[in-house]
């Protein structure tokens, strides 16, 4: 008689580690053909099949359970530059650094990006990950047509003229409505941005806050905690010419200070809670002003090398300064040693359906606890106090609402559950997080 295979299952994990899977099989399609039949096979075996890109997402938005993990390393290719219509078309495993590349050899740019290039483009449109913009939205906001993969194992193109339903869904769709395969993305000729990094004291961003996200196109800021010192960062478009960063510097500045020494500091931070004020002081000092002028995606993203967990709150874009307020004398009343700083960015209202910008021009505010740090409940209020001002999370950054919950704060939310239940009514792509956020 056979014995059953004791063969250990492949053990996923996501980059920052605190979500993780054993999947029953791993499968990498190389055409939407071949992910159908695997689609078709799983759910005659009544698995699940998730498709996970570099795990970049903080929830489990993407663990596949005990079912079918997709990779999508064999689904990279640039299908179509089309200059005329201002588009490019890709699979969906393609990273963003490496569509960043091509963009540039074509002379060509995506309007806006977030400040890292490790995602799938599949991953990071699906979660809505998003950049800060006076006037441009996030990645999904840039889709123009796509190709997904349902439930029933028909590949269905989409655009807003084919299929429109489907498009304003699948474009932020969590990964619920099938597997995406291929997107077309709007592009524009290739740009410069010059940069202005400049140290501002907490209470003088706020009370400027209104002039500094209406004069630049793409305005955020980190505040300090523990201190009223805040970096902000200015990126505006220029004619040129460009003048980046010296190598040197860039490596000192964006590299070694920014992640090596950091790692250190987070890491004494941690094992000597104490110090982290000194060290929140220190950090909030040692990054001077300064100004380059570079290609648009070499300004836009940095590199990120020190890993952490975070959570991440749309909040009307009116209240951001009262949240903040808030959020300073809460950290202030409190316990807390909090090492990573406050992140601020904005976004423009859009249209898609579960869009953190759903019909609201908005503030996002981020808060970040370096890896193995206790919560002690800092994630815990400040959820409590984004959810008091109708705050929206991050679909990849953690938090513990329900659909309930989001279903007051999206005003489309009910019709994107509709349009689930049409599309996959046995629930093949869904999981404990899916359930939890999207209902049963």
């Amino acid at each position: 008689m056979p014995q059953a295979s004791t063969a250990p299952r492949t053990r996923w994990t996501n980059w920052a580690g605190n979500q993780s899977a054993h999947p029953a099989k791993v499968v990498t399609p190389g055409t939407a053909e071949e992910l159908a039949k695997e689609i078709l096979r799983a759910a005659d075996q009544g698995r699940t099949v998730k498709a996970v890109g570099s795990g970049h997402s903080f929830t489990s938005i993407a663990a596949p359970g005990d079912g079918v993990l997709v990779r999508p390393y064999a689904m990279t290719a640039v299908r179509e530059i089309d200059r005329a219509a201002g588009t490019i078309t890709v699979e969906a495993g393609l990273p963003l650094a490496r569509l960043n590349r091509v963009l540039a050899a074509a002379g060509l740019s995506l309007a806006n990006m977030g400040d890292i290039e490790v995602q799938t483009v599949a991953g990071a449109t699906s979660t809505g990950t998003h950049g800060t913009g006076r006037d441009s939205g996030s990645l999904a906001a840039q889709i123009r047509a796509l190709e997904i993969v349902l439930a029933d194992g028909s590949v269905q193109r989409c655009s807003a003229t084919e299929n429109p339903r489907l498009f304003q869904g699948a474009r932020l769709g969590l990964g619920s409505l099938g597997v995406i395969t291929a997107l077309t993305l709007a592009v524009e000729p290739v740009f410069l941005l010059t940069a202005h990094e400049q140290p501002m004291r907490f209470d003088e961003v706020l009370g400027r806050l209104d002039d500094l996200t209406a004069v630049n196109e793409h305005f955020e800021f980190y505040w300090f905690p523990h201190t009223d010192r805040c970096s902000t960062k200015r990126n505006n478009r220029s004619q040129g010419p460009a003048a980046p960063l010296p190598r040197f510097k860039e490596w000192l500045e964006d590299d070694f200070l920014s992640n090596t020494v950091w790692e250190g500091a987070c890491r004494i931070g941690r094992r000597f809670p104490a110090t982290v004020p000194s060290i929140a002081s220190f950090a909030s000092r040692a990054w001077s002003e300064r100004t380059f002028t570079d290609t648009a995606y070499k300004v836009f993203t940095s590199p990120r090398k020190v890993r952490f967990v975070e959570m991440e709150y749309a909040v009307p874009r009116e209240a951001v300064a009262e949240v903040l307020r808030e959020l300073r004398a809460m950290i202030e009343r409190s316990d807390w040693r909090i090492s990573f700083p406050v992140e601020v960015r904005f976004a423009p209202a859009d249209d898609l359906w579960l869009s953190t910008a759903q019909g609201r021009d908005t503030a996002y505010i981020a808060v970040h606890l370096y890896r193995g740090t206790a919560e002690q409940g800092y994630f815990t209020e400040v959820e409590k106090l984004m959810t008091a001002h109708r705050g929206r999370p991050h679909w990849g950054k953690l938090h513990t609402r329900d659909a309930g919950y989001l279903a007051e704060v999206y005003p489309r939310f009910a019709e994107f559950t509709a349009l689930r239940d049409e599309l996959d009514p046995g629930r093949v792509f869904g999981n404990d997080y899916l359930r939890r956020v999207l209902g049963a």
